[in-house]
């Protein structure tokens, strides 16, 4: 039996440019950390005794005899990639809903993987690993991604990430704060959970359409990553410019295309900031799953009060990335 564990991320600043199509162009970073909120894989080969030849369990169940039956896309994918004919038994469970904006997606793709190179005796760096969930989802699913969750979910940690032009290649830079300023930050940080499940890559075509039309709005949010950075390299005292600057990040990534935010999450921020919220974002494509706020520790009482409607997540940042908790080569069969 092979077990993986891979972190859900939060992405602060830089979201837009990590899409092929912006960055092959103009380059673009991000800033982002992994969270304690994850996603399990659970795989062993299937023993011949079954009337069906793999199983794979996450919301629905499959039981079929050949990969090509598989209808999950990315498990089909990734077996296909790497060439696993064998039967196999998939199990998939998570701390947090589909579609809600932390990269469950990647995180599915990129633990999958990782347990699949375990089962064929593979040791693959944080690096290839990042590389072949790119792959599978952009190049043999062909969907409509960014790059950065991927990536966030191998490496895990506190990191900006950076794309370079005219290339698939990317560089993560750990961003490396006293525990002292890194404690203070997550104290600033409120998760909420609005219910509302969106479909990311049809909100991240659209956007994508309007990417010609809105280079200097991508090009002000890739500037923003820099003054984030250098706010958590300031003092203490001045930590209150990153909600800021979460403010004015997800107020221009509205303006990128319809869809981005809706009326209820425009009333919940409305609220939030007026309970005493500096800034915050919704998180992923857009449309829905959940809000991320800013707020002085003495505040967040009145936020949840303003937002008890909404369901609060607390989370902390987590630095190892997708690994594995479980390998027993007699469980495997």
């Amino acid at each position: 039996m092979i077990i993986t564990r891979t972190p859900f991320r939060i992405s602060f600043f830089g979201g837009i440019s990590d899409y092929p199509e912006w960055y092959k162009k103009h380059g673009g970073k991000v800033l982002s950390t992994t969270i304690n909120k994850y996603c399990y894989i659970s795989l062993r080969r299937l023993p011949p005794y079954f009337k069906y030849k793999s199983v794979i369990r996450y919301t629905n169940r499959e039981e079929v005899d050949s990969v090509f039956d598989i209808a999950h896309p990315s498990v089909k994918a990734c077996l296909l990639y790497k060439n696993i004919n064998d039967g196999v038994e998939i199990i998939h469970t998570s701390d947090i809903p589909a579609r809600s904006g932390v990269g469950s997606s990647s995180a599915f793709t990129v633990g999958l993987l990782k347990s699949l190179n375990a089962l064929q005796g593979n040791i693959i760096s944080r690096k290839s690993l990042a590389i072949e969930a790119l792959h599978v989802e952009q190049k043999i699913i062909e969907e409509k991604v960014g790059s950065q969750d991927q990536i966030a979910c191998a490496f895990g940690g506190l990191n900006k990430l950076e794309f370079l032009k005219e290339g698939q290649d990317f560089s993560v830079m750990p961003i490396t704060i006293s525990m002292e300023k890194l404690n203070f930050f997550q104290k600033n940080l409120m998760l909420f959970y609005t219910g509302f499940a969106r479909n990311a890559p049809e909100i991240a075509r659209t956007v994508i359409e309007n990417l010609d039309k809105k280079t200097a709005s991508v090009n002000v949010l890739e500037d923003i990553v820099e003054d984030g950075i250098n706010i958590l390299n300031g003092r203490i005292d001045k930590f209150d410019g990153f909600g800021e600057l979460l403010n004015e990040s997800w107020e221009i990534k509205k303006s990128l295309a319809d869809g981005v935010s809706t009326d209820d999450i425009d009333r919940d921020y409305s609220l939030a900031l007026r309970a005493g919220a500096i800034g915050g974002k919704l998180l992923g494509a857009g449309g829905g799953g959940f809000l991320l706020l800013f707020v002085r520790p003495e505040l967040q009482g009145r936020v949840r009060i303003e937002l008890q409607h909404l369901l609060e997540v607390p989370f902390r940042f987590e630095f190892v990335g997708s690994h594995l908790i479980h390998y027993s080569e007699h469980d495997i069969y």
